[in-house]
């Protein structure tokens, strides 16, 4: 199968990596209780436990979260229980019920760097940056040297806008691995979210010459491609990456929107390659803004405008402040009838505008 199918309620690989990273950083004395590890009895919590981390790993996050919590409820293996719980939590969304879970995790006496990570991940999720910036740099203090530390709440502050905060982030962890070419990406992915593109260019240049023809060494060279407006090489380059079997949510998000952006139109190939680079981008990872916005508007292109609106508003509520997303929306309400949500969105869009322009004047 050309396409990945990759598991319901995953919000990308993110929450799977967890799950392993999780299995070395269990509290002293305790089993890492993760699928795959010995049970030692067959009584109902075990069972429970075994289902829902079995689940957790097969990413089906919202199937595992009723059988963790009678596991827990039980008493049983109150860390590898409680830590799964708020995996499952944070790749839900349930941000608030992953803090809850962490910090009684905390007050019980565990405080490894993994459950520092995913509670700063959460406070992230929640809008609580300071106490999402304490709990980093408490994880960083344990295991300074581990890129996955920095790595997974850079990741957390992209899927939630928070590009000031994912840049002081890789910053830090830059102080610590400056080689690192997963961190020199990321920050100049930051940098030209927040308009500073003339200081991302060198960034990628540097993940690229680290990479040495890794994943992400592809993804720096593409973004160098698009910045230098050069489609068709950065086309090229993403179908070797998926030939080569490296195909994940940014390779086909990527890969969809620079296809649309080089003209793709309904009956043509490349639309068709757009259109399923996008919906496989959208169902492993759907809280991507990016592969939202532009996957509603090949909906809408072709014509199917309930689905265009269900994306396009999928993109509205992770970023809310993007322009492109109301100029879909209003034509989509439009097409549909629905006139005042179309002017609604002419409305705001036209705020946000007069916004961008008044800050620009002096």
């Amino acid at each position: 199968m050309r396409r990945r199918q990759l598991t319901e309620c995953v919000v990308g690989a993110l929450l799977l990596a967890w799950v392993h990273f999780a299995m070395s950083q269990s509290a002293p004395g305790q089993s890492s209780g993760f699928a795959g590890a010995s049970v030692q009895s067959d009584s109902s919590p075990d069972v429970e436990l075994r289902t829902g981390t079995a689940l957790t790993r097969e990413g089906k996050l919202g199937e595992a979260i009723p059988h963790l919590i009678a596991a827990r409820r039980s008493g049983s293996n109150s860390f590898a229980t409680g830590f799964n719980l708020a995996i499952c939590y944070v790749g839900t969304g349930n941000y608030k019920k992953a803090i809850g879970t962490l910090e009684e995790l905390q007050a019980s006496g565990n405080n490894s760097a993994a459950l520092n990570n995913l509670l700063a991940q959460a406070y992230i999720g929640d809008g609580r940056t300071k106490r999402a910036l304490e709990s980093f740099n408490e994880a960083a203090s344990q295991t300074p040297k581990d890129e996955k530390l920095y790595v997974f709440i850079a990741d957390a502050c992209t899927d939630h806008q928070d590009y000031l905060t994912g840049l002081e982030i890789v910053e830090k962890g830059l102080d610590q691995l400056p080689d690192s070419a997963r961190l020199h990406y990321e920050r100049g992915l930051f940098l030209a979210r927040v308009d500073r593109l003339e200081e991302a260019k060198p960034e990628f240049d540097r993940a690229v010459a680290l990479g040495q023809g890794s994943y992400i060494s592809s993804l720096a060279a593409v973004q160098k491609y698009l910045y230098d407006d050069k489609y068709q090489e950065a086309i090229r380059l993403l179908r070797e990456e998926i030939r080569a079997g490296r195909e994940d949510y940014q390779i086909d998000s990527l890969l969809g929107a620079v296809l649309m952006k080089q003209g793709a139109a309904p009956g043509d190939p490349e639309f068709s390659e757009a259109k399923a680079a996008l919906e496989a981008a959208a169902n492993s990872h759907p809280n991507y803004s990016a592969t939202q916005i532009a996957l509603g508007k090949v909906y809408a292109m072709e014509g199917s405008n309930v689905e265009a609106v269900k994306h396009l508003e999928a993109g509205r509520r992770l970023e809310p402040n993007n322009p492109e997303v109301y100029t879909g929306l209003a034509m989509a309400y439009q097409h549909l009838g629905d006139m005042d949500k179309a002017r609604e969105c002419h409305a705001q869009l036209k705020r946000l505008l007069d916004l961008k322009t008044n800050s620009r004047q002096p």
